[in-house]
């Protein structure tokens, strides 16, 4: 049996949408599990007992910050305008000027968190989170804004009884891990970003037929919508100290962003909800510290129906 709070409707303004330095849109599955561990944390500090032991993610909607006009080849960012600075170096005349920054790109979303906890009572949940959320907490560096979310805990032992809970989701689309394409892809000898890059490009060719009419047909790898998604890190320098680091007791490492496949699919298609829930899971010995899902979905390669070209 799995007891389950589903936070629904969450509106959240300026998310950071550069979920790595290969990616741009939804906020990476990183910032879904810390902002279910850092909900678990305030509880805790509330003496609510319990734990939340994974996480599935539905956004409804997601408003990318970025701005392309016309003629332009590329999107450029919406940056923030920083208030002005008066100018102090030497022989400038006193006028103020804007300061540096470093580019953020943000997104605003509209979602659902639908968590699975063990040992919390659903009455204190249905209590405590609502005021935590609105005073406590961030979604990916993003600010949670009225109205608040709909909080509901639920237990379900069949499978069959997720259709209710799956349906009140509804309009949006869950993300889930493909990461089953990648390691196909790099069986067959591909390295990490061809691999990426091979079930993400759109293949277009053009055909004339015999009254010289040009037609274009334009076909991917794989059907569906398949995204990349940054799912943790891997450690790239043995763990130590480092000079200024900001909890001094903690292990110190660099790191590099771990990008794989992922698809957005409507929660009405997902028949075991283990396919839509993530976790955290490090493996010291590989230096990865990542989320997966609980039961990756797979797909027979042949005779799948499901999405679109």
């Amino acid at each position: 049996m799995k007891k389950l709070m589903l936070i629904n409707r969450l509106t959240v303004l300026n998310a950071n949408a550069l979920s790595s330095p290969y990616t741009i849109g939804v906020p990476a599955m990183t910032a879904v599990c810390g902002f279910m561990h850092a909900l678990q944390r305030h509880l805790n500090a509330r003496k609510v007992e319990g734990r939340f032991c994974s996480v599935g993610i539905v956004y409804h909607e997601c408003q990318l910050q970025t701005h392309k006009g016309a003629g332009d080849y590329n999107a450029s960012i919406i940056g923030t305008g920083n208030p002005l600075v008066p100018k102090t170096k030497k022989g400038h005349s006193g006028n103020a000027e804007r300061p540096s920054f470093i580019e953020e790109a943000r997104c605003h979303l509209t979602l659902s968190l639908l968590m699975e906890y063990e040992g919390f009572d659903s009455q204190e949940l249905a209590d405590h989170v609502p005021e935590i959320i609105a005073s406590k907490m961030k979604f990916a560096g993003g600010d949670i804004i009225a109205p608040l979310p709909v909080i509901t805990c639920t237990s379900v032992e069949k499978e069959d009884e997720n259709i209710v809970l799956l349906r009140s989701m509804m309009p949006g689309f869950c993300l889930v891990e493909r990461r089953e394409l990648m390691v196909e892809a790099m069986t067959n000898g591909m390295d990490g970003i061809d691999a990426l890059l091979e079930f993400l490009k759109v293949t277009s060719q053009s055909e004339e037929d015999e009254n010289g009419r040009i037609e274009w047909t334009r076909t991917r790898r794989e059907k569906g919508w398949l995204v990349p998604v940054a799912v943790g890190f891997q450690g790239l320098t043995p763990p130590g100290e480092a000079v200024n680091q900001r909890d001094p007791e903690t292990p110190h490492r660099f790191a590099e962003a771990v990008v794989t496949l992922g698809e957005f699919i409507m929660p009405y298609r997902i028949s075991n909800l283990d396919n839509m829930l993530w976790h955290y899971r490090d493996s010291i010995e590989d230096n990865l510290y990542i989320c997966e899902q609980n039961t990756p979905i797979t797909r027979e390669r042949k005779g799948d129906n499901h999405g679109q070209n």
